[in-house]
């Protein structure tokens, strides 16, 4: 009984033996080594994923759901992304309809998207800050071609950061594009800064809405306008002062002398009454340019020009009627 088990034992080690060197010629056709030299560090590769593309401008309907959309080879600072959830902003759906079509059209198709909550999946050469495996959240730029709407986004490294544990992918997405738009406007524009008094104009959006908690976190006294849905939600937010816009009047209401006004409605009366609120030096600031849909009427060669021009127009006018800010600095078009 031991020397039939004992040959047992011999063929069993010999057939693993025979097996084993099978398995690894047949391991060797199909495996590959990335050279030492590469430009990514990753957990897997990923060459193609699934996006929704904007072949053509219009309705929602244009959009497509493709199934093997290239991703693109990184570049030494850029970030691989898997995403877990999106946001929708409005920008997005103006482009979706033409916006931008002079600039945008001649690179259809397009991936339509700038926010992304997810986890890295690789990552450049050049990139330090990030690991593989780690949940982020962040923004692309408005002009950005290949946007977030797909199953694999590409940010660079610094427009990035480590999403908190205590919020979801699907908030984390709500945040960063209209956040940002809030920041730029208020720290790298108006460069607020403590006791100051600042009006947000629609504060019951996304991007005043995060305006007011950035100047309340600044120390700024805040005051706001909104809709009667939103009253309580911004009070909360920790303005000082919220008007329903529908029902009372902004002017007779508010006491003027704000040191900047952060217009995000941008319609040609929230421009009149703000203007007229700010005190003499202060900054107004809104989020529709005239650039875009100027190159989209006439052509980037007549548009950019025109743009130009009514933007001087407007600044001088009211450096001289408001003495207001420097002629630079008076309009800032975030969204465009």
């Amino acid at each position: 009984m031991g020397k039939i088990q004992a040959l047992i034992l011999v063929f069993f080690a010999r057939f693993l033996k025979l097996l084993t060197a099978t398995t690894m010629r047949f391991l060797k056709l199909r495996t590959f080594q990335i050279p030492a030299t590469t430009s990514f560090r990753c957990r897997f590769i990923v060459t193609t994923c699934r996006a929704v593309v904007l072949p053509r401008f219009g309705g929602p309907d244009v959009l497509e759901l493709r199934p093997d959309v290239p991703v693109p080879d990184l570049k030494p600072t850029e970030v691989l992304v898997r995403t877990r959830a999106v946001s929708i902003n409005p920008l997005d759906t103006r482009m979706r309809s033409g916006y931008g079509r002079s600039i945008f059209e001649p690179l259809l198709p397009l991936i339509l998207g700038r926010d992304v909550s997810g986890e890295v999946a690789a990552t450049g050469a050049s990139v330090r800050s990030l690991s593989v495996g780690q949940e982020v959240f962040g923004a692309l730029h408005p002009t950005a071609v290949r946007g977030t709407y797909a199953d694999y986004a590409i940010l660079k490294e610094d427009e990035l950061t480590l999403k908190p544990i205590s919020i979801s992918h699907v908030e984390a997405s709500a945040i960063p594009f209209a956040a940002l738009t809030a920041w730029r406007a208020l720290k790298s524009t108006a460069r607020i800064a403590e006791g100051q008094r600042i009006l947000v104009v629609g504060g019951g959006g996304a991007v005043g809405f995060a305006a007011i908690q950035l100047c309340v976190a600044a120390g700024c006294h805040v005051s706001t306008t909104c809709g009667s849905q939103t009253l309580e939600r911004v009070l909360a937010a920790g303005a000082e002062q919220a008007v329903d816009y529908t029902s009372e009047d902004i002017e007779s209401v508010l006491k003027g002398n704000f040191d900047a006004v952060l217009d995000t409605i941008g319609a040609l009366e929230t421009e009149r009454v703000g203007i007229n609120l700010l005190k003499r030096g202060g900054y107004y600031m809104t989020l529709q340019g005239e650039a875009a849909s100027l190159c989209d009427r006439y052509g980037l060669t007549v548009g950019l020009p025109a743009a130009s021009a009514m933007l001087l127009k407007k600044q001088l006018q009211y450096r001289f009627s408001h003495g207001i800010g420097s002629p630079l600095d008076l309009i800032v078009a975030l969204n465009c």
